[in-house]
């Protein structure tokens, strides 16, 4: 751990503060802190920045509610900048977006990033559109009792595989179970946001248990 004396703020007294999506690690927004601001982040567990065009301390949140619980605040090597990990209530750009970077300038034509929420997005999009010729359309269109069949189907198929100690084909079936698994989640409106927070909740518990037998 270091502290604020050992990061280096440049002329005009700030440093710039990368905020990231403890959820699905996206950038959401690119502010400047001071040691003022940085202490009250600290001391409030809340994003609190320097505002620039105001030349005001700037509480994330305050006035739209749209807060930003900090997770974690990491320096670079040089410590002249930082990683702000959050938990956010709500849209980070000041135009209701998640995320203020939304402005593409190039996207390679045979590299793709792959993630979670653009898959739920995908399947939200076959859910609300249909389109002819999709098997998650198909799925949808079959209604819940075909989707349950599926992922207990594709259950069976992971257990198949794990028992018969063959990685690779474990590795498609835990992908087509996955699959299956985010069909009924947006079936039934289940973000994955929300099992997210689940599994971050059990974490916190799990932590707590392990305290209680190191202190017995």
């Amino acid at each position: 751990m270091i502290n604020i004396d050992e990061l280096k703020f440049d002329e005009k007294g700030l440093i710039p503060a990368v905020v990231v999506d403890s959820i699905n690690g996206e950038v959401l927004t690119l502010a400047y802190m001071n040691k003022e601001s940085l202490k009250v982040t600290m001391e409030k567990g809340l994003t609190c920045f320097w505002s620039r065009s105001r030349n005001e301390l700037w509480l994330k949140g305050e006035t739209s509610g749209n807060y930003q619980h900090v997770v974690s605040i990491t320096a670079d090597c040089d410590k002249d900048s930082l990683v702000v990990v959050v938990e956010k209530d709500g849209p980070a750009c000041h135009k209701g977006t998640n995320s203020c970077f939304t402005n593409t300038l190039y996207q390679s034509e045979e590299l793709h990033q792959f993630t979670l929420d653009s898959l739920a997005e995908l399947l939200q999009g076959r859910m609300n559109d249909k389109p002819e010729g999709s098997y998650t359309t198909y799925l949808f269109e079959k209604g819940i009792d075909k989707i349950l069949k599926k992922v207990g189907e594709e259950c069976t198929e992971v257990i198949i595989a794990g028992k018969a100690d063959d990685k690779k084909e474990t590795i498609y079936e835990i992908a087509d179970l996955a699959y299956h698994v985010m069909v009924l989640m947006t079936q039934m409106g289940i973000s994955v946001e929300d099992v997210h927070r689940e599994l971050a909740s059990r974490h916190i518990i799990d932590k707590k248990v392990k305290q209680e037998k190191m202190t017995k």
